[in-house]
């Protein structure tokens, strides 16, 4: 059976499922399509010509290859095909995005026919996605006097590859959809149970919310031809969690329009809105798109005569309607007044909707054509000697004579590209900066390596310091889906020059560490910038931001990134944190207290929490960082003691050199570089040539929060609520308890310590409380299941050597092994310990879960309706989050405990402590 009849046999299998053929991306299957559409008497023939036009991925996957040389055969009539004419070939090459087509254009435009030249070049000036190889060859034919190369370089110079696009639509009708009420979760959109299918656009697709909402919408489409539906979080924000590049291809799939007749599945300019907005990251994922996000404000604080907001009975401000958005409502979007009108009413002003660059992203398809745009007309303008003209909208400068900078604002100032020279940017100001640490995580991973084949990028930028991808995500379950997938994404990674967590060659251990932990390790300047593909990328030195995949190829192939300074909440501490808290009580009550001090204002939504953490190490601090991203921080920057810092650098540097006594490093020793670049940062600080990062004292932040210590005297716990009467308000992490508001009879049915929110001394807390309580009762008995995962392999040598290990294995009933790891995901828990693989496991919902309608007891971050938990018809699965001594506790009993239980069970365990810095982490404004 032939590769061809192969493909045959799996497109009547998609049939069954209500699927399409799928798009094709190998060479070898093309190259036997183009036999078959050359030999005119194929009974296949027909077929094989529609596969080779509309159904085959462009960019540098091999099929592209093979497509864009048989297009040049046809151009150069050495073949002759009579559906694809020269012309109609040129058009399907303008289509391929980069990377092969663009070889073959310019081999046509700087070759010796004339009339081919001169339709290559007119090709050419539409296409932005050209690397160094590309722009090197248009160098020499210039500089050799090629008439072509300099009209395609004036070309670019004039960026007319944007300014001869349409312009955007003056009116955008609309038709709204209510996809749920309050926060609504990427994991509605694109669920984490579904990871496996994000590759397969289509089919991913079919997991959006319900098979009914999608009727819906179809339905809403019929009616209503001649209008875009938009996705609304009612009572809410849209796209809260996880940073999903697939669940904006969804909602793009499902509502956008198609991005190429001759690219199936990918579609673009979706439209979403949310009473509160949308999330950070989801809406540079929109961007991304040429997407539009609204921040619909249609629900408002009810007030008094007064002005004051007016509460319930329970204390919560009362909401009133300010417009309806009901399903089915018929709106219009004016592009250029930038208001959102119902009719001729006018309801709400868009403009941060429709910022010049926003526009720019939209009219040119999304982002990436800007981005890439940018630098090839910086290119052929400096290469004609000419000064570019403004044809792009300037970025926002915004200075403030005599005023300071907060810790990011310095950051982004150092790392700003293309900024003008020696001017001083504050918040709000649009920034290029240089991105330092990159990382792809193993469920986004795939649909990141897509992005990067598209955009027709095949080495990573050589001004990455280091870029990692993790295999985190399937670690719980290597199961068909994980093997047939992963393997592929490890070594395109690897290839293309990222340090991967498994090693295409098998030569080393494969290594499921949490991304997060990973890249907390080899972030080595606290000045850095860094990218990952989870929204969980909040390092506690430097500044990180959780993206999507499609952001994560953007600075893996640029080495850059594009956004707006965030304003900064400083966050500093005082009082005595009392000897039976744990430092993740500090992190819950920082919330808490933020919100009590504030009226139920998030002041922390969007902004970064430069948080003055200074005598907490690394992995400690890591805690808090890690949890900015539930409390809808843009990102976090911890502000530390010099010591301190040192303490963590040497830290990472060890880590990171049994990453290389591993094998892990690659031949552009990038590991061995980081390790170096951690030896100048020491240096620097104990020399006082270049202290720890610190804000100016006369820095302006948008809030001030300061956490007393004093009045944490119980453990706090992040609950669900999932039976709260206000339907916005279950699933937020807003909702913080203390532990005796259960009255120690809330039922626990399993417990999680595990995810990217523990560290070394989380398990060693496990195994103290287990001795604690072998000591007071004689043994230790589960009254529910324990799921134990150390984040990390180093923290299971580091335990094993200190004799933690040893402990933890006697009270377990499994133990992981990487010599024959689950081929299945659990699905009954016995009350019994279980020794997990490090990575993720129960946290992110894709592999193992807990039973339906349980409620768990986690360390994690998740409480997403259906993530850790799905609701059963008995009753809504519960994930509360809480510290590892009260989940271990309770596991044990059963159920939370009562402070007295609890105080007794960590009588003399070394808990994470934290002493807030008695000094003034500010520095004098130099500028």
């Amino acid at each position: 059976m032939n590769i061809y009849k192969d493909y045959i046999k799996e497109i009547e299998e998609r049939k069954t499922q209500g699927l399409h053929p799928k798009p094709i991306d190998g060479a070898e299957l093309l190259s036997e399509i183009i036999t078959q559409i050359k030999d005119s008497g194929n009974a296949d023939r027909s077929d094989s010509l529609k596969f080779f036009i509309y159904n085959t991925l462009p960019g540098t996957t091999s099929a592209a290859g093979v497509k864009a040389k048989f297009l040049k055969e046809i151009i150069l009539g050495e073949s002759v095909v009579e559906e694809i004419s020269p012309a109609f070939a040129f058009e399907l090459l303008s289509h391929m995005k980069g990377g092969p087509s663009i070889e073959v254009l310019l081999d046509l435009a700087l070759g010796n026919d004339a009339a081919i030249a001169k339709e290559a070049a007119a090709v050419l000036k539409t296409q932005v996605f050209l690397y160094e190889a590309d722009t090197n060859r248009l160098k020499e034919a210039f500089n050799s006097g090629n008439e072509v190369a300099k009209e395609i370089l004036e070309s670019y110079a004039k960026a007319e590859f944007f300014t001869k696009l349409p312009e955007v639509a003056e009116e955008i009708k609309i038709v709204t959809f209510i996809a749920g009420e309050g926060d609504i979760s990427t994991d509605l959109l694109s669920p984490g149970n579904q990871a496996h299918s994000r590759s397969d656009r289509e089919l991913h697709g079919k997991c959006m919310i319900t098979p009914e909402a999608q009727e819906e919408i179809k339905a809403l489409q019929a009616q209503h031809p001649d209008a875009s539906v938009m996705l609304i979080a009612e009572k809410g924000t849209m796209g809260v969690g996880s940073s999903r590049m697939s669940g904006v291809n969804n909602v793009a799939l499902w509502t956008g329009k198609q991005a190429s007749p001759y690219v199936p599945f990918v579609n673009i300019a979706p439209i979403v809105g949310g009473t509160n907005g949308i999330s950070p990251i989801f809406l540079t994922t929109v961007d991304v798109t040429g997407g539009i996000g609204v921040d619909l404000k249609n629900w408002v604080k009810k007030v008094d005569e007064n002005g004051n907001p007016i509460r319930n009975e329970n204390g919560d401000i009362v909401l009133e309607e300010a417009y309806s958005v009901a399903t089915g409502t018929v709106l219009t979007i004016n592009t250029k007044e930038k208001k959102l009108y119902n009719g001729d009413k006018e309801l709400i002003d868009l403009t941060k909707s429709f910022t010049p660059q926003k526009m720019e992203f939209i009219k040119a398809g999304g982002s990436y054509a800007i981005v890439f745009g940018k630098k090839l007309q910086t290119f052929a303008a400096q290469l004609l000697g000419i000064e570019a003209p403004a044809v792009f909208a300037p970025s926002k400068e915004i200075s403030h004579e005599g005023q300071g900078l907060t810790a990011v604002e310095k950051i982004f100032n150092r790392n700003a590209v293309g900024t003008t020279p020696g001017k001083v940017l504050h918040a709000g100001s649009d920034v290029r900066v240089q991105v330092n640490i990159v990382g792809s995580q193993d469920t986004t991973g795939l649909m990141t390596s897509q992005e990067l084949e598209s955009m027709a990028a095949t080495v990573i930028s050589p001004i990455v310091d280091g870029a990692y991808q993790s295999g985190c995500h399937t670690a719980s379950v290597w199961d068909k889906k994980a093997q047939a997938n992963i393997p592929k994404l490890m070594k395109f990674m690897n290839e293309f020059g990222l340090i991967t967590a498994r090693d295409p060659k098998g030569e080393y251990h494969a290594m499921t560490d949490v991304i997060h932990k990973v890249l907390n390790d080899i972030t080595v300047d606290e000045w850095a910038i860094i990218i990952g593909g989870d929204s969980h990328t909040r390092m506690s030195k430097g500044v990180a931001f959780g993206a999507d995949s499609g952001t994560v190829a953007l600075a893996l192939a640029t080495g850059e990134a594009s956004m707006p300074i965030p304003e900064s909440v400083k966050v500093t501490f005082k009082g005595n944190m009392k000897e039976h808290m744990d430092f993740r009580d500090v992190v819950h009550a920082t919330q808490a207290q933020m919100l009590k001090q504030f009226g139920g204002e998030n002041v922390f939504q969007g902004r970064i929490i430069e948080v003055h953490i200074g005598t907490l190490p690394a992995d400690q601090a890591f805690t808090f960082t890690d949890w900015t991203a539930e409390m809808k921080a843009k990102a976090s920057i911890n502000i530390s003691e010099d010591n301190t810092l040192i303490e963590s650098l040497e830290i990472a540097k060890g880590r990171i050199q049994i990453m290389i006594d591993k094998g892990m490093d690659n031949h552009n020793k990038v590991l061995q570089g980081l390790i170096d670049k951690a030896d100048k940062r020491i240096a620097e600080i104990r020399s006082g040539e270049k202290p720890a990062l610190t804000p100016d004292a006369n820095a302006k932040y948008y809030a001030e929060v300061v956490v007393d210590l004093d009045v944490i005297v119980e453990p706090m716990i992040a609950d669900p609520d999932v039976n709260n009467d206000d339907v916005s308000k279950r699933y937020t992490h807003d909702t913080i308890r203390d532990l005796s508001y259960y009255g120690g009879e809330k039922k626990v049915d399993l417990g999680f310590v595990g995810s990217c929110m523990v560290h070394k001394g989380d398990l060693k807390i496990v195994s103290q409380m287990l001795r604690n309580i072998e000591k007071q009762q004689g043994k230790v008995e589960f009254s529910a299941p324990l799921v134990v995962a150390a984040p990390t392999y180093n923290i299971i040598d580091e335990l094993k050597a200190e004799g933690d290990w040893e402990l933890l294995e006697k009270y377990s009933a499994f133990e992981f092994d990487d010599n024959a790891p689950k081929g299945e995901a659990r699905v009954e828990y016995k009350n019994v310990m279980y020794l997990e693989r490090p990575g993720c496991n129960l946290c992110m919902g894709n592999q193992e879960k807990a039973a339906k309608g349980d409620t768990v007891l986690a360390t994690s971050t998740r409480l997403f309706q259906g993530r850790v938990v799905e609701d059963s018809e008995r009753k809504k699965g519960e994930s509360l989050l809480a510290s590892t001594p009260v989940v271990v506790l309770s596991a044990i009993i059963g159920r939370i405990p009562s402070i007295d239980e609890y105080k007794a069970a960590v009588e003399g365990i070394d808990l994470t402590t934290f002493v807030p810095s008695i000094k003034e982490l500010t520095s004098t404004s130099v500028h």
